[in-house]
């Protein structure tokens, strides 16, 4: 009994660190006040997005992926991430999930490809908060891919970039 309430204690000694150390390094490397910025890249193997201003890196989050993120999306409902070159074309504040900026997927390309193949390329690309109400579940929303093909920030982290994302901002998502 002894042992089992040790490794309990231990066990949300080290979650309460690990969320310190996501809080601080949230709080501690903002956007700078007034910024905008005019890139974006997505690195899916490494589960990160970069924001740049004027070709230098302003920012990077940890991000959760579709469900299924090896490879390109080929279909409406496969789970995955799009790979290619994409626009922020919109943006809608009253989204299920806290904010979300649309990416312009799917492309000519893609469309044309999943024709080729008899299916719908999908729709509704975005970058999105966490699901309306579990907000409170933070950083370790990223412990596993859970979107349909979205990319995933906390809360803090979308407000952030709803701020900082004009309309027209590219998107570049690597595999």
């Amino acid at each position: 009994m002894m042992f089992r309430r040790g490794i309990v204690f231990l066990l949300a000694l080290v979650l309460l660190f690990a969320g310190l150390y996501l809080y601080a390094h949230h709080v501690w490397n903002p956007v700078p006040a007034g910024a905008t910025i005019d890139r974006i890249v997505v690195e899916k193997s490494v589960r990160r997005l970069s924001t740049f201003a004027d070709g230098k890196k302003l920012r990077s989050y940890q991000v959760a992926l579709g469900r299924n993120p090896i490879g390109p999306k080929e279909q409406e409902g496969d789970l995955k991430t799009p790979e290619g070159l994409y626009t922020i074309d919109s943006r809608n504040a009253e989204s299920a999930f806290h904010l979300a900026l649309h990416v312009s997927y799917p492309s000519q390309t893609d469309q044309a490809r999943a024709a080729e193949r008899g299916v719908s390329a999908g729709f509704d690309i975005m970058i999105h908060g966490i699901q309306n109400g579990v907000g409170w579940i933070g950083a370790f929303h990223r412990w596993h891919d859970w979107t349909a093909g979205c990319i995933a920030l906390t809360d803090e982290e979308i407000e952030e970039l709803w701020r900082v994302t004009p309309d027209g901002t590219p998107i570049e998502i690597r595999p």
